[in-house]
């Protein structure tokens, strides 16, 4: 397992967000994390990523704890993460969002920067190549120069992948990564988690677009009020009777 969840749980006041939730990712794999609104999914995603801290339980990334960590440890650590509600620097072109998001990769000296030394400027160049990398695997390499906040909704949920990706991450955590987009926008991004997986990369995903996950995931996580209903396979889920009665409602089993 890459990540390992172990018994967390997570209140807000009086209201218990999360309840001993426990379930791993293994590298490679993609892991969707579906239930009704309020079931406490981007509370875990916040908790995995350092957003949150945990009330109770542990939080391992192969084999190490995580949990209390501050977040841009954890970023360091290779987690990188979308939000539900995007976060762009809307004023920066796509290029440049992109490009901010390398500075937890390291090698960056200020001096040699200031004196536009030799150094500086090969760096640079390597900066530029790898965003326009990330930029071409999320589909908008002919947006790089365009501002982030004149982008279309959809356009800006594939930058946030793109910033993502930046950070060559070992886990990747999409918090509803295609809402708002197209049909041919999507099956882009399904091939693109799918190249993501195949390279070694978890992916760990909260999505109510059910085909997609269903036919996209390796393994799946149903929680309600905070708990683990299950953790299976998109079969094995698909079947399970407090699932359909929950979540996927009675026609889902269909």
């Amino acid at each position: 397992m890459l990540l390992e969840l172990e018994k967390i749980s997570r209140s807000f006041g009086g209201v218990k967000a999360l309840s001993e939730v426990s379930f791993g990712v293994r590298a490679g794999t993609i892991h969707g994390l579906i239930g009704p609104n309020g079931s406490g999914k981007t509370t875990l995603i916040n908790v995995v990523s350092g957003l949150a801290l945990p009330d109770a339980g542990s939080l391992l990334l192969a084999g190490t704890p995580i949990h209390g960590l501050r977040p841009h440890r954890i970023a360091a650590l290779g987690v990188a993460r979308t939000f539900q509600n995007i976060r762009l620097f809307p004023k920066m072109t796509c290029m440049e969002n992109v490009i901010a998001a390398q500075h937890l990769m390291g090698g960056r000296a200020l001096i040699p920067r200031l004196l536009r030394l030799p150094s500086a400027q090969v760096e640079e160049r390597q900066s530029v190549s790898a965003a326009m990398s990330c930029l071409e695997k999320a589909g908008i390499e002919g947006r790089a120069s365009v501002l982030a906040g004149s982008l279309s909704y959809g356009e800006r949920r594939r930058l946030e992948i793109a910033r993502a990706m930046a950070l060559s991450p070992r886990l990747l955590l999409l918090d509803e990564p295609i809402a708002g987009m197209r049909l041919r926008e999507i099956e882009e991004m399904e091939a693109l988690f799918r190249s993501l997986a195949r390279s070694g990369v978890a992916i760990l995903l909260i999505e109510h677009n059910m085909p997609f996950v269903m036919r996209l995931c390796h393994t799946i996580t149903v929680l309600h009020f905070g708990q683990t209903v299950t953790t299976g396979t998109p079969e094995e889920v698909a079947e399970h009777p407090e699932v359909i009665e929950a979540y996927l409602g009675r026609e889902g089993k269909a």
